[in-house]
């Protein structure tokens, strides 16, 4: 009979692992490769997570280089420009130095210039100073007032019948003789008209109180259309013009802002005695009746009476249409002020 085998016996031989041994082994075996498999679950994670830091990576650097050809191109561009730039600064740098050139030589030729029309003024005005202190009529145009120097600073400006305006000394007839006549001379002016012709500056100075200025402006709307707010009316028969106490004291308000009712009330009397005074009583004052929604009041008018003689003014005819026509006079220097005494005024109540 044939011998049994090893495999065939239950007892190991010396160079078999016994069952015990192989099962050892097979359980370590089981649990190394439980151990590899989840290593490579593991690294199958790790890989998906590196493959999507790749993707997020790569698209990062596509997008990093679309920036960088895009900024390249910008580089370019700039570049460009400035080299556009430098030779236009190159171009402005040669236009200064030939334009800093030009005004040196155009700051000498105006200096010079001025010099000798400074020296040519002097000289003009040293000659018609002497020639007014002789009499002599110069045109206002042609006459630098501030400029010639005559006795006591005083120079006097009229109007001829040429229509021109010229300058003399006070009084003084023309040496020459000639045929046109003065027409109006600042000396000849009422007081309100002097005063009426200055600017407002000028016309504070020369009169401190309110109710002078006032008179002045009024008489300055009356004889001057581009004021614009003129309160006197037309009269008729032997009133010329005339301005009533109540469209008197809403033109006081309306030229002098911030003044109450009651206070252009008083302004009404005090203006209407500087216009009697400073016109030299050419003006008038009478009182009107007149008749309202039914109900008779009496009311006070100033009225410029259509006989009354005003220098430098036409008075119209009967049946024609008034006309006011004013002198253009001046004076460099001169006092307007009225009387600072109050005049008493006829019928004229505060």
């Amino acid at each position: 009979m044939p011998s049994p085998t090893a495999a065939e016996t239950d007892e190991p031989t010396p160079n078999q692992p016994s069952k015990h041994d192989r099962r050892d082994e097979f359980d370590h075996l089981r649990e190394r490769l439980e151990t590899l498999e989840d290593r490579l679950e593991r690294k199958d994670d790790r890989i998906e997570t590196l493959e999507r830091d790749r993707d997020r990576l790569e698209a990062t650097v596509d997008r990093l280089d679309g920036r960088v050809a895009e900024l390249e191109r910008a580089t370019e561009r700039l570049e460009a420009d400035t080299e556009q730039l430098e030779r236009d600064t190159d171009r402005l740098e040669a236009d200064t130095d030939r334009l800093e050139t030009e005004t040196t030589r155009l700051d000498s030729v105006t200096d010079a210039a001025l010099n000798k029309a400074g020296a040519n003024k002097e000289r003009i005005a040293e000659l018609q100073s002497r020639e007014l202190e002789k009499g002599a009529h110069l045109r206002t145009e042609q006459v630098d007032e501030h400029a010639v120097t005559v006795p006591e600073g005083r120079l006097e400006r009229i109007e001829k019948d040429d229509g021109a305006a010229y300058y003399r000394l006070p009084e003084h007839a023309d040496p020459l003789e000639r045929n046109d006549s003065v027409s109006l001379a600042y000396g000849d002016l009422l007081p309100i008209q002097q005063l009426a012709r200055m600017d407002d500056q000028r016309r504070r100075s020369a009169a401190n109180a309110l109710p002078t200025r006032l008179a002045a402006k009024l008489w300055q709307a009356r004889a001057d259309p581009s004021v614009g707010d003129d309160p006197w009316e037309r009269g008729c028969k032997d009133v010329d013009e005339y301005v009533t106490a109540s469209d008197l004291r809403h033109w006081i308000r309306r030229n002098e802002p911030g003044i109450s009712e009651s206070y252009a009330k008083k302004l009404v009397s005090r203006t209407i005695d500087s216009l009697l005074d400073l016109s030299k009583n050419r003006l008038a004052v009478r009182r009107k009746t007149e008749r309202k929604n039914g109900l008779e009041y009496t009311e006070r008018r100033v009225i410029l009476p259509a006989d009354a003689s005003i220098p430098g003014e036409t008075r119209r005819d009967d049946g024609s249409e008034s006309t006011r026509r004013t002198e253009v006079t001046d004076s460099t220097s001169g006092d307007a002020t009225a009387d600072s005494s109050d005049p008493e005024t006829a019928d004229v109540h505060g």
